[in-house]
């Protein structure tokens, strides 16, 4: 857990993903299903035929419960989960829903259960990506790497996890490591990663590492004095970052092109709560920019008689 005490009534939020053969996925939704609603957790959780990837939030007994219902499964046996904490709801829903792939990178034949790369612990992190003959690649979309990545890692620059593939056969200081060069890939929880170290080894590299529990795990475990890791974390609830010890951190996100910001991102005259950013207001029509200013009136209004919007979310 952080290590960052939260308040009494926080929410208590769990990341957790794990490749695993399940033929009988689609009949697993219905009971997992009715768990989180019997146990008012909400967020969102993807079953496919690889395996299950997803983050929920609820009280901590609620969570508990959903935990408890999928290691009755013995195939979860081996669940990965990493805890934080959230001052409110950061879902609005709950969905759970069947997949081809619970996180899509379209490469035929992948099988991260089997082919991923070797893992590293948080705390022998730092000495890995520290070497020189080790290249350090962030796994992530570009509106996530914005806003902190690792020191001296490689952007690929993707807006989608589909176009990895395309960027390492096009990037020769990845390449280099059919030449001996080790690669050490990262991403948030860790599922990325290993898709993509599965990617490398499935593509004849050898020496390809990954970071254990991605950046969640390494900031609740590595202290900040000791980190190499810069910035925030971009996480995929209403919290929007994390930094140390899981502490909820500064960014919120604009709701009309959804990329995270930060107080001076909000100082941008671009900027117009609910409607446009630096990074969208030329993208945006008149036509669409009035919706968008209408969804933001029904929001503020949906607050001041203490409701949640759906579409504030």
């Amino acid at each position: 857990m952080s290590a960052f005490p939260p308040p009494a009534d926080a929410f208590r939020v769990a990341a957790l993903y794990q490749f695993v053969d399940l033929p009988d996925f689609a009949g697993l939704k219905t009971p997992l299903q009715a768990v989180c609603e019997a146990q008012g957790v909400k967020g969102t959780l993807l079953l496919a035929r690889e395996g299950i990837n997803g983050t929920i939030a609820g009280r901590v007994a609620g969570i508990d419960a959903v935990l408890t219902h999928l290691k009755a499964d013995p195939r979860f046996a081996p669940l990965q989960y990493k805890m934080s904490w959230s001052p409110r709801m950061p879902f609005l829903r709950l969905k759970v829903r069947l997949k081809k792939e619970i996180v899509t990178l379209r490469v035929p034949g992948l099988d991260p259960s089997r082919h991923a790369g070797t893992y590293v612990k948080p705390r022998d992190w730092n000495a890995l990506i520290s070497q020189p003959d080790v290249v350090v690649v962030d796994t992530r979309n570009d509106y996530e790497v914005a806003i902190g990545t690792f020191r001296g890692a490689l952007n690929p620059n993707i807006k989608t996890f589909t176009e990895l593939p395309a960027w390492v056969d096009a990037t020769p200081e990845v390449q280099a490591g059919r030449q001996g060069k080790k690669v050490a890939m990262f991403c948030t929880g860790g599922i990325r990663c290993e898709k993509s170290t599965a990617l490398l080894r499935m593509q004849g590299f050898e020496e390809v590492y990954h970071l254990e529990g991605g950046i969640l795990k390494y900031l609740e475990e590595v202290p900040a004095q000791e980190s190499l890791w810069q910035g925030e974390c971009f996480v995929f609830d209403e919290r929007v970052s994390v930094g140390h010890g899981l502490a909820p951190g500064p960014h919120t996100l604009c709701r009309s092109c959804r990329w995270p910001l930060s107080e001076a991102d909000m100082a941008s005259p671009h900027f117009v709560l609910g409607v446009s950013c630096a990074h969208c207001h030329d993208k945006r029509t008149p036509e669409e920019k009035a919706q968008l200013a209408e969804r933001q009136r029904q929001v503020e209004l949906a607050e001041q008689h203490g409701r949640r919007h759906l579409g504030s979310g």
